[in-house]
């Protein structure tokens, strides 16, 4: 069973039961807690937290539809894995994304949020080894900055990606924790080629931050197991 923090159990407090639930089995798949390809059963997650068996399957539904896990017909909740395919689909679908949005802002001479400076503050500030709130953060920084062209739809999608995105991430980060320092001066650069509506150079700085890395691609499988 996996520990729960005496800070995460304070996070947790005060939040509708289903969502207590939702957010503590995100975090322990997130966290690498709960192993891809591994079952999560519902007697652990109401033991663990003190709750009937009802909110853990209605937390286990919004998971299965955010991508993090699998229901299988008597079996239970299959944790999905990360996969090197996976990785590389996402990081294309992210440039696309992410180019457009550079592209609209430096053509349109769009000013960037403040959010985009008040996020790279609280990045700065965290401990070193906390991935978790680092990926958090990392994706509101880039959200941000897709919400700052005002195309709803394009955030929806952007926003649609996330359960992969926070994995991925998670996976990258933990496997190769040296991407931390180069990740924060990449952010800095590309808040600095925007404020300048150099598209050119914003462009460039995003190819080369979301860059798949081989070693990271390397360790994870290229497919996911058969349950």
């Amino acid at each position: 069973m996996a520990m729960i923090e005496q800070d995460e159990m304070a996070a947790l407090r005060g939040k509708p039961t289903r969502e207590r639930v939702y957010l503590y089995v995100r975090e322990q798949i997130l966290r690498g807690r709960f192993l891809g390809g591994c079952f999560i059963e519902e007697e652990e997650i109401s033991s663990a937290l003190g709750v009937s068996r009802t909110p853990v399957r209605e937390a286990f539904h919004r998971l299965e539809a955010e991508r993090f896990i699998d229901l299988l017909p008597r079996r239970g909740a299959l944790v999905r894995q990360v996969t090197a395919q996976e990785l590389l689909d996402l990081y294309e679908a992210r440039r696309m994304i992410e180019s457009h949005a550079i592209r609209r802002i430096c053509r349109e001479e769009l000013p960037l949020p403040a959010d985009m400076h008040a996020i790279l503050a609280e990045l700065e500030h965290l401990p070193q080894g906390d991935y978790f709130n680092r990926v958090e953060l990392n994706r509101e920084f880039h959200f941000v900055m897709i919400a700052a062209v005002g195309n709803v739809v394009l955030s929806d999608l952007y926003q649609s990606l996330g359960a992969r995105q926070q994995r991925v991430a998670m996976t990258a980060i933990s496997t190769d924790p040296t991407r931390v320092a180069r990740i924060s001066r990449e952010h800095h650069a590309l808040i600095a080629a925007l404020s300048e509506w150099d598209e050119e150079k914003a462009l460039a700085i995003l190819e080369q931050h979301l860059r798949p890395i081989v070693g990271v691609i390397s360790r994870l499988p290229e497919q996911a197991a058969e349950a």
